[in-house]
């Protein structure tokens, strides 16, 4: 029960997974087609980005809590800055090869019939969408603290 008490207690913890729900939250307002669409809470991608929003958001908290000369901020600062590159690169360019496979697979049907599973493009970041996710997360983690 101290696990459970300790675990539901830590205001780091709960305050970087608000910053990440409040990300995917706005996305519903911010899709390409300029109208509210629930089912971006979802989705992975989109602006601004959750993943950002979760790791900066927990690094600003404990640069706070426990100093930004600390350990802990630096080991925070690097996974922070490792989830932001994976997500602005790495999974940016997974999105891109799935609108190429979808492109060779919507080719091929109009010849004949194929069945497929259209693949998620929107799973990656733009540079934009991480800072801005990013932003929000520090903008969370000082109001919070």
């Amino acid at each position: 029960m101290d696990f459970l008490s300790q675990l539901f207690s830590n205001r780091i913890l709960w305050v970087s997974v608000f910053a990440c729900f409040l990300a995917q939250f706005i996305k519903v307002f911010t899709g390409s087609e300029k109208r509210i669409d629930f089912s971006r809470i979802f989705m992975s991608g989109g602006m601004p980005s959750s993943h950002s929003s979760f790791v900066t958001s927990l690094s600003t908290l404990v640069g706070i809590y426990k100093g930004f000369d600390s350990v802990e901020f630096a080991i925070c600062t690097v996974f922070a800055l490792i989830v932001m590159y994976d997500a602005s690169g790495v999974r940016r360019a997974v999105g891109k090869q799935a609108a190429i496979l979808n492109k060779i697979v919507e080719d091929l049907q109009n010849k004949k019939h194929i069945e497929h599973e259209t693949l998620k493009e929107l799973v990656g970041h733009t540079p934009k969408e991480v800072i801005f996710g990013a932003i929000l997360g520090i903008v969370v983690g000082v109001i919070m603290a």
